[in-house]
C-alpha cells in the first residue's frame, strides 16, 4: 500500500452549504486536488469548492477524452475511457507513493453513478482509499420539488436514461416512485416511456438541483430552455399515509 491516502470526497448536489463537515475539513487542508471535467470547462465539482480549497493546492484536472461524441455502444467508447481511467489512477497513485494525500472531488456521492468509482476499482488494491459520502443529486432534486419522494410502503426505482426504451417502460410501470438520471440526448425516449407507463403527468424535471441556477418544472408543462444533460426526472410516490 502507498504511504499517502486518496480521498474520494462527495460534494453533494451542488450547494457548498450541503457539503459535510468532514468533506469541508479535508478540502480546506488539501495539498493535492483532482477533479473530472470536460476539455475547456472548469468542471462542476471544481466550481462547487471555489473559495474552499487552499490557493496553493496542486490541482489535477482529469479531462474526459469523450462524453457524448460517440455512442456508448461503440467499442471505442470503452477503450478510450478505460485508457483514461488507467492514466488518471496511475497519476493519483504516484502522488500517494510519495507519501502525499490527494482529494478527488466527486459531485453527489462517490459511490452513486460517479466517475470516481472507476478510479476506486483500479486503486483499491494498491493505495489507501477513503470515501466521504454525501447527499446525492437525486435527493437534492426531489427536495427541490417541494414534495416527499416516497410514502408508506412506496417502492422507489432509480433508472438511467441510457437503458433501452422497452426496459425503461417496463421498470417504470412496476414502481411507485421514480428517479431517472443520465437523461441528456435520451430525453425523448424517456418521455415516451413515461407516457407508456402512465407516469408522464406526474413527472417533474429538475435542472441544476440545489445550485444557484436551479430550475424546477412539471414535465408536461412548458419546460423550454431546461438542459436535459444537467437534469433529473422525479415522479413522487402516492403511497400509504395516516
Amino acid at each position: 500500500m502507498s504511504a499517502g491516502t486518496i480521498y474520494g470526497v462527495g460534494l453533494g448536489p451542488g450547494d457548498p452549504d450541503l457539503i459535510s463537515v468532514r468533506a469541508d475539513r479535508l478540502l480546506r487542508n488539501s495539498r493535492h486536488v483532482a477533479f473530472f471535467r470536460k476539455p475547456g470547462r472548469s468542471g462542476q465539482a471544481r466550481n462547487i469548492v471555489n473559495g474552499i480549497i487552499p490557493r496553493d493546492a496542486v490541482e489535477f484536472p482529469m479531462e474526459y477524452p469523450v462524453t457524448t461524441e460517440i455512442p456508448i455502444q461503440d467499442p471505442r467508447y470503452n477503450e478510450l475511457l478505460s485508457a483514461f481511467y488507467e492514466s488518471c489512477a496511475a497519476h493519483l497513485k504516484s502522488i500517494t507513493d510519495r507519501g502525499d494525500d490527494v482529494v478527488v472531488l466527486c459531485e453527489g456521492d462517490p459511490f452513486f453513478y460517479g466517475s470516481f468509482m472507476h478510479l476506486y476499482s483500479r486503486l483499491r488494491e494498491y493505495s489507501k482509499v477513503e470515501i466521504v459520502p454525501a447527499i446525492t443529486g437525486m435527493s437534492g432534486a426531489w427536495t427541490a420539488t417541494g414534495d416527499p419522494i416516497t410514502w408508506g410502503d412506496d417502492i422507489l426505482t432509480v433508472l438511467v436514461g441510457t437503458l433501452p426504451e422497452e426496459v425503461l417502460t417496463e421498470r417504470m410501470a412496476q414502481t411507485d416512485a421514480l428517479v431517472v438520471m443520465k437523461i441528456g440526448r435520451n430525453i425523448d425516449k424517456v418521455k415516451r416511456s413515461l407516457q407508456s407507463a402512465g407516469l408522464y403527468d406526474r413527472a417533474w424535471i429538475v435542472e441544476y438541483a440545489q445550485m444557484p441556477n436551479q430550475r424546477v418544472c412539471k414535465l408536461s408543462e412548458n419546460c423550454e430552455g431546461i438542459t436535459p444533460y444537467f437534469s433529473i426526472i422525479i415522479v413522487h410516490g402516492q403511497g400509504r399515509r395516516p
